[in-house]
């Protein structure tokens, strides 16, 4: 059995956080760049848009910041050496970061609405999960999780009433001159 001070368990944690935090924000922004979204994207532009979406600059610094908390609670599970939950939380925080990755390529870029709500409600369940065995093994880094788990319930009602104003979404086709994958 290890024995550490305070000082060295928060040092042992900032060491973990400077590796996830930016981990974390290169796979979303890597996710976030493979297709065209927001306005940058002409199939999106095309859709009826709900009155309660917000302006396109609150989508990078929504996911920015979510991304930031996701990693410190990240670097939290991963400094939990001695809880017997840590590999399990870390399976299911991988497969809701697998959901969340998934997203932003089957709805902008293959302009999938229904799998993406299905995806939105796949991600409410695992972070669910992921916060629950989290708050098993540190309290903090599942509250660290109460804004994603907002602002997913927020994406879930905003994709949902695309979904009701433009039914025929998957068959909008862009035009000729933009491609919708970006290689």
């Amino acid at each position: 059995m290890e024995i550490a001070s305070k000082g060295q368990l928060r040092l042992a944690y900032l060491r973990w956080a400077v590796v996830t935090v930016p981990f974390i924000l290169l796979l979303g922004f890597t996710s976030a760049r493979l297709v065209p979204s927001g306005s940058e994207n002409n199939w999106y532009r095309q859709l009826a848009k709900p009155e309660m979406l917000p302006e396109d600059w609150v989508f990078p610094v929504a996911w920015t910041l979510i991304y930031i908390l996701l990693g410190l609670a990240l670097a939290m599970i991963i400094n939990a050496r001695g809880s017997r939950l840590r590999g399990p939380a870390l399976v299911v925080f991988a497969v809701q970061m697998g959901l969340n990755l998934l997203w932003t390529p089957l709805f902008f870029g293959a302009h999938q609405v229904v799998p993406a709500l299905i995806v939105i409600g796949a991600l409410l369940v695992t972070v669910l999960i992921t916060m629950l065995l989290f708050a098993r093994i540190r309290i903090g880094a599942a509250l660290l999780l109460v804004p994603y788990l907002a602002w997913l319930g927020f994406a879930g009602t905003l994709l949902w009433q695309i979904h009701q104003l433009n039914p025929n979404a998957e068959s909008l086709v862009p035009s000729h001159a933009s491609d919708q994958i970006q290689l």
